[in-house]
């Protein structure tokens, strides 16, 4: 019986049929999806009518085919004919990648953040569009993402290092879900079926130690004392310490609560809902934030910014405090996010209660907590088993008498 099938090599489509008693299969240039295969179908059809009634030319049809000059062999010269047309000339069956990119961006930019917005708009007009704005979304092949993502984890970026996983996965992220979506509208199959994100490897954190933190603090700048003892005593991300106001900081409470991020110098809603917290203030941070609103209570809404009132700009703290101040110091250069993280471990080190550190580093469960910083605990605690012995010493301690007790065996 005719069909069209698929080449499990090449991922291409050919014709198989049969013709005055011979099995025919000719091959095609076109990638095997839905839209080519009705394409090719309704040809197929016609080839078929054409043997059934007589009138049939395999030249006409595959003139550059073996089989084709053995059906023509020996025929008159004037019935060959010398037509190439192989496939009729149709209109494409799916938008343009270009057009559909723009469908999809539209639609989706209301559930986006400001930041996210832009950095999606940067990807298409910079890689995505370049690559595939002219083709069929119908039409891009897994053939073609495969090889746009090696070419990704070739291309080095401006600082000359080859792009980490972690990034091409961003960046092939609003492809996989731009040909998703169309797939699921237009009815072909996603070019990203069984084509999994690559490995990222585990990035370790490097915590400081206490001793550190009270070198740190003790040799900082005075007019940032405040702003890194608050980092490393509540555990917030830069956007948040960044975007914090004085409407959000509750002293009689003593709460610290996460409402807002600043990112790109524009407010925003924090990265997740669970991100949205309240803060204790230990007796530190709340003795910092008290000194610090004598500075910029009355100067601006932020509680740390610069002499016009505006927030941080980080990139600038971190260039000219931040890095300065670990070389004076001798200590292994770290971004400032490390704050959070000995935040996290510090509090682990203390003994308190996972859940309760989880909520205010705001992950919403305690899963990260131990996966990412447990392995320090033991380094700074000397969590060991030392805690359960104490623990049977003060309950138990010498209550109970041991000897060797004499054992009849029978």
């Amino acid at each position: 019986m005719a069909s069209i099938r698929g080449r499990k090599d090449n991922g291409m489509l050919f014709f198989d049929f049969r013709y005055q008693g011979v099995r025919c299969r000719e091959q095609t240039a076109l990638p095997d999806t839905v839209a080519n295969r009705k394409r090719l179908q309704k040809l197929l059809e016609r080839i078929q009518e054409e043997i059934s009634v007589g009138t049939f030319s395999y030249e006409r049809y595959f003139p550059n085919s073996k089989l084709a000059q053995r059906f023509t062999r020996g025929a008159p010269p004037e019935s060959r004919v010398q037509e190439e047309v192989v496939l009729p000339p149709t209109e494409p069956t799916t938008p343009l990648f270009k057009d559909f990119a723009e469908v999809w961006f539209s639609e989706k930019e209301v559930e986006w953040r400001n930041s996210h917005k832009a950095a999606i708009r940067r990807e298409l007009n910079t890689t995505l569009m370049p690559e595939f704005g002219d083709k069929e979304v119908g039409q891009i092949s897994k053939a073609e993402v495969l090889a746009y993502r090696a070419k990704l984890g070739k291309v080095t970026a401006r600082n000359q290092r080859q792009r980490s996983t972690a990034r091409i996965n961003k960046m092939m992220n609003p492809l996989r879900q731009i040909l998703n979506e169309a797939a699921d509208r237009f009815d072909f199959r996603t070019p990203f079926d069984n084509i999994k994100q690559l490995k990222v490897k585990r990035t370790d954190v490097h915590p400081f130690t206490l001793e550190e933190v009270k070198l740190i603090l003790e040799t900082v700048r005075i007019d940032f004392r405040g702003y890194f003892t608050t980092r490393f005593f509540t555990g917030m991300r830069t956007g948040e310490i960044d975007g914090l106001k004085w409407k959000y900081v509750d002293f009689e409470k003593r709460l610290i609560m996460v409402r807002e991020t600043i990112v790109n110098g524009e407010d925003e809603y924090t990265k997740t809902d669970g991100s949205q917290r309240d803060i204790q203030m230990n007796q530190l941070v709340f003795d910092a934030l008290k000194e610090q609103h004598k500075a910029t209570g009355e100067l601006s809404e932020y509680v740390f910014c610069n002499r016009q009132g505006t927030p941080l700009a980080h990139k600038n703290v971190t260039r000219r405090v931040w890095y300065p101040l670990l070389r004076h110091l001798g200590l292994a250069e770290r971004r400032p996010y490390q704050c959070r993280h000995t935040a996290a471990t510090l509090w682990l080190a203390s003994g308190e209660a996972p859940e309760w550190i989880a909520r205010q580093l705001g992950h919403t469960t305690t899963e990260m907590l131990f996966r990412v910083y447990s392995r320090y605990v033991p380094n700074l605690t000397r969590r060991d088993g030392s805690a359960f012995e104490r623990l049977l010493a003060q309950c138990i301690g010498g209550s109970l008498q041991f000897g060797v007790a004499e054992v009849a065996h029978g």
